[in-house]
């Protein structure tokens, strides 16, 4: 039997993917992550030897297994997920998994369940066909990428160097198509700090740290050009109304196709440091993730392989370098050729209407099933 002739099914896939989207698991909330990470290491408990890493930082642990092979520990494939999302637990209210047509919705389901569904859907075919990787396998589900990697890049760029490749089933670009590349990331840590008041009796004597905040986002937003953007995206102050505000916190962050743009805007960020009219300015770095350079060859060779598979399949497979990090980034950047973005296909991912084109479950499926057995 050829992978071409693997029998997945549609309906089969999506019945096994449900739990996964109706297993809320925002990165915040560790006990949730850790209870999708049970939901997966069952499904991957008969294909391989399965192993739970506890977390650390406050975040929940990883799933690790690794499949069973005649050159097991000698170079091999890393497919590398995450399991957490963007969404608080209470979202499936808003947004259940539901399917309409070829739609199918629920939170996470394109960022990234849907995607690591079809990879672990694509082993378990190919264990039941009796079909032997010529290189050995490793999965790696992560619970914290959602918001920059701070507690397991180095258990991914660790697991990284032990393989020949990497497979990162990310969400398709908007025509389907491959990531061979990603822009760098860094985010920032804002801080301001006044002096409280009575709003009504005394506001003169205040100095509000929220009002300070909401002008310096403009002037960071500003900021933005071609080369470079900044955005702030989390804002928290204030408890009470009739209390000047004393301290706000906020969140940063800024993007470039290329290192030495991010690295000018890191310096005009930590720049705008200091103190304004009786309110101090904070600036602190937080995690970044390096730029991925396009069109290294390991990669593209990679991609080449995956666009013959594809073809093989019915359909054409584009690549291209993207914004958006991803774990992609720090394997990517390592020079291990790396192939992101070749899971399903879909749109709204971080919304309220985030959903998959059905079909796109075992054509995906298929590709990844392809791609492990042609990487050698």
């Amino acid at each position: 039997m050829s992978y071409l002739d693997l029998p997945f099914d549609t309906d089969e896939i999506l019945a096994g993917l449900k739990p996964w989207i109706e297993c809320e698991s925002p990165t915040f909330d560790a006990g949730a992550v850790d209870r999708m990470m049970d939901l997966a290491a069952y499904d991957l408990a008969g294909l391989g030897t399965v192993e739970r890493i506890p977390g650390r930082m406050g975040f929940g642990g990883c799933l690790r297994v690794r499949l069973p092979h005649p050159n097991a520990g000698q170079p091999g494939i890393l497919i590398a997920g995450h399991m957490d999302t963007v969404h608080p637990i209470g979202t499936l209210e808003k947004l259940p998994f539901r399917r309409e047509g070829d739609i199918c919705y629920g939170p996470g389901i394109q960022d990234m369940k849907g995607g690591n569904f079809c990879a672990v859907e694509a082993l378990r075919q190919l264990a039941r066909a009796g079909m032997q990787t010529p290189l050995p396998v490793t999965v790696l589900f992560t619970p914290d990428e959602e918001v920059g990697t701070p507690s397991t890049r180095e258990l991914i760029e660790a697991e990284a160097a032990r393989n020949k490749y990497v497979l990162v089933p990310e969400p398709a670009r908007d025509d389907g198509g491959a990531v061979i590349g990603r822009y760098a990331i860094a985010r920032f840590n804002l801080r301001t700090v006044g002096k409280p008041s009575h709003a009504g009796a005394r506001l003169a004597e205040g100095k509000s740290a929220i009002a300070a905040m909401a002008r310096r986002i403009l002037e960071i937003e500003a900021m933005t050009g071609p080369d470079c953007t900044f955005s702030v995206g989390v804002i928290r102050a204030g408890q009470w109304v009739n209390c000047v505000s004393s301290s706000c916190e906020a969140e940063a962050l800024s993007m470039a196709k290329k290192q030495d743009d991010l690295d000018d805007g890191v310096a005009r960020m930590l720049a705008l440091a200091g103190e304004a009219d009786g309110v101090e300015f904070q600036v602190t770095r937080g995690v970044t993730r390096p730029v991925w350079e396009p069109g290294q060859p390991g990669t593209m060779a990679m991609f080449d392989l995956a666009r013959e598979i594809a073809g093989e399949l019915g359909f054409d497979l584009t690549a291209d370098s993207a914004g958006g990090g991803s774990d992609g980034n720090f394997t990517g950047a390592m020079g291990i050729p790396t192939l992101d973005s070749i899971g399903v296909r879909g749109k709204g991912l971080h919304t309220l209407t985030e959903h998959i084109q059905v079909e796109s479950l075992p054509e995906r499926a298929r590709l990844i099933a392809g791609l492990l057995m042609r990487l050698s």
